[in-house]
C-alpha cells in the first residue's frame, strides 16, 4: 500500500489504514513495536506529526498500546 498525497482522504488516515491492514495480517506481530516514527517518516514520505495522528489513531481503536519508555506495541489479539 501506498500514500496518496494528493487524495482526498486526508493522509494521517491512509497511514493508519496501512499500519491497521499490517496488524491484521499479522505482518506487524503481537506484542511487537510498531515502526518508529522516524521509521514511518522516512518509509511512507509523511510529515513527522502525521505519523504521530496515524499511530493515535491505532491506538484509540485498541490495537496498539503505548509502553512508558519503550514504544507503541501491537496489543495481542
Amino acid at each position: 500500500m501506498s500514500i496518496d498525497h494528493l487524495g482526498s482522504e486526508p493522509v494521517y488516515q491512509q497511514l493508519a489504514a496501512i499500519l491497521r491492514a499490517q496488524i491484521e495480517s499479522g505482518e506487524l506481530e503481537p506484542d511487537r513495536p510498531l515502526p518508529s516514527l522516524v521509521q514511518l517518516v522516512g518509509s511512507y514520505g509523511v510529515a513527522r506529526e502525521t505519523a504521530r495522528k496515524a499511530v493515535h489513531v491505532i491506538v484509540s481503536e485498541g490495537l496498539a498500546r503505548v509502553v512508558p519508555g519503550r514504544g507503541v506495541y501491537v496489543v495481542p489479539r
